[in-house]
């Protein structure tokens, strides 16, 4: 544990419990905003790539394969790497 992290936990005994429990919750919230930031990045990234394919769909760059077609090929594919 870094030395700073642990003085900060080490000062954090003195709070009383409730304050502590505040404490605890604050940084929670802190780690749950910093997720929700990576994960906001993360839909972004994934509609442009949704909207890329979309594209290329509609500009029929790409051939459609039906579900079926699709577990086939993914057999084949699983089968000729063993």
């Amino acid at each position: 544990m870094a030395p700073k992290l642990a003085d900060y936990i080490e000062a954090g005994y003195a709070l009383t419990p409730g304050e502590r429990l505040e404490a605890a919750r604050m940084l929670r919230l802190s780690v749950d905003q910093d997720v929700d930031s990576d994960s906001t990045e993360a839909a972004a990234a994934w509609l442009g790539e949704i909207g890329g394919r979309v594209d290329d769909i509609a500009a029929g760059r790409v051939a459609l394969v039906d579900a079926e077609e699709t577990y086939r090929m993914i057999s084949s594919e699983l089968q000729s790497r063993e």
